[in-house]
């Protein structure tokens, strides 16, 4: 999609040629710097009822009255907040799917110029999120969308703001694109090689550098944690470090990892049947560090960042790992077994030992690690922790800037008595109470040399029932994160 702006007066827009004319209104009245016949329209459709300035309230007018534009969709967003005004700009670009709109010119009314550069960035999210259709593996899916191109209509003093916003918001989009079509392939294209091979195409179009380490690389490292994940699948594992480089070498990077589990079965600890397929989602961590790094190497800033993804199947089979098994980490420590649908966490901890090489400023794990975190959290926020405050605030507030929030959970020493086993350093399961917790203290163990924090992004990567699809979550997160570290 083409994105741009335009200087345009809220007073002219009459005289604004487009397929469709977007007015995006704050509050419960019209300003009156809004142009006179868009008012007129407007008010004489409240009068008649047709609509109302109210949050949620989308009016579509074909062939206005005294209009350039063939069409004007008002949406209300009550609140002048940035939430308010995607959702808003959402519902109004909703209006326009099935129908012949190329083009749509968008102006925001009543929202702060605090806001412009947001407003731009979320308005490219809010027409990818549009236009987005899934057809990998679907040849019967609906054609695209007609819509091609969306303009913003802006005051000269708000044109730098809105092309650093729309800069942004198309390459978190095409980060967001590339994590939302790697987790929707399914298990049987989407192998741990898939992934490596689109990483590798960011070497030739982007310059990163990238290695993938096979079975063989990844037994001379000394992962047992991770290859017992693998043994149980005839899909060979891949363990994927991917470096962009924008800042000094002498510079500490900051480092990404990834959960990769490209199908999960539970293993011998064999999930309920129903609903196994959304197992193919529980790469989602993976998929989102590798939309993090396309959007990263679009904007080019001047940080150093690494990636890092471990990426297997877990299957069941004769060669599988058991309930009971004990294996040895790359960092030393022992790890019993007790379920081996605790996997994520087990190539976790080897990849967040392989960080330390790079002495990282610091790292940040994403997994879909836990259902826990599901009933804790739903769909809304994914759960957040963080060895330290200045690390979770940097965390938070990129949530908050990309309206991909999260919530920071506990770390409390307690939480990790039940990881406690006779047999082993620890154990890869406690109890069910605090789930997500214990998960996330088991992990602290391997993560003990450097600032690190989690996402676990099990409620949030991917949308169930008739809307099943990955979401392409936490890469705005991420990307603001990143830009939030360079000095």
């Amino acid at each position: 999609m083409d994105f741009r702006s335009q200087s345009a007066s809220l007073d002219a827009l009459a005289s604004h040629n487009a397929d469709a004319l977007v007015l995006i209104v704050a509050g419960d009245s019209l300003p009156a710097s809004l142009d006179k016949t868009v008012t007129a329209l407007v008010k004489d459709a409240i009068k008649l009822g047709d609509f109302d300035l109210k949050t949620g309230q989308v009016l579509t007018l074909v062939r206005p009255a005294g209009l350039k534009a063939s069409r004007l969709v008002i949406a209300a967003s009550g609140a002048a907040s940035l939430k308010a005004a995607r959702v808003a700009l959402g519902a109004a670009l909703g209006q326009l799917k099935g129908r012949g709109a190329v083009s749509a010119s968008v102006a925001y009314v009543g929202f702060a110029a605090e806001l412009t550069e947001s407003l731009a960035e979320q308005s490219v999210l809010a027409a990818l999120e549009a236009v987005y259709v899934y057809r990998e593996t679907k040849p019967s899916a609906p054609a695209a969308p007609k819509l091609a191109k969306l303009t913003l209509l802006v005051g000269k003093d708000d044109a730098k703001a809105v092309k650093a916003g729309l800069v942004r918001g198309e390459a978190i989009g095409a980060g967001i694109g590339l994590a939302r079509e790697c987790a929707n392939l399914p298990p049987n294209v989407a192998t741990p090689a898939y992934l490596a091979e689109q990483t590798k195409a960011l070497v030739k179009s982007h310059g990163i550098k990238v290695e993938v380490l096979d079975q063989k690389g990844i037994e001379k490292l000394g992962m047992g944690s991770f290859l017992s994940v693998a043994k149980g699948s005839d899909v060979p594992p891949r363990f994927i470090v991917a470096k962009y480089e924008g800042a000094a070498r002498t510079q500490a990077p900051v480092v990404l990892v990834g959960k990769g589990i490209t199908f999960d079965s539970g293993g011998i600890s064999l999930k309920p049947g129903a609903g196994m397929d959304e197992m193919k989602f529980d790469m989602g961590g993976a998929a989102s560090v590798l939309g993090t790094l396309r959007a990263v190497v679009e904007l080019k800033p001047k940080i150093n960042l690494v990636v890092l993804i471990a990426a297997c199947e877990n299957m069941p089979s004769a060669r599988a790992v058991k309930p009971g098994d004990v294996v040895t980490s790359m960092s030393g420590q022992t790890i019993e077994i007790l379920n081996t649908d605790a996997e994520g966490r087990l190539i976790l901890c080897d990849a967040l030992t392989y960080a330390e090489r790079f002495k990282p400023a610091a790292v940040v794990d994403v997994a879909t690690l836990t259902g826990a975190c599901v009933i804790a959290l739903g769909g809304v926020r994914s759960g957040m922790y963080a060895s330290d405050d200045e690390l979770a605030g940097a965390l938070s507030a990129a949530g908050d800037a990309a309206l991909d929030p999260c919530w920071r959970m506990p770390l409390d020493d307690d939480y990790a008595e039940g990881l406690k086993t006779n047999f082993a350093d620890v154990a890869n399961v406690a109890g069910r109470e605090g789930g997500s917790i214990t998960a996330a203290k088991f992990l602290q163990r391997f993560a003990s040399k450097y600032r690190w924090g989690h996402l676990d992004i099990a409620g949030t990567a991917w949308k169930g029932g008739g809307a099943k699809g990955a979401t392409g979550r936490p890469v705005g997160l991420l990307t603001h994160f990143v830009l939030s570290q360079v000095r």
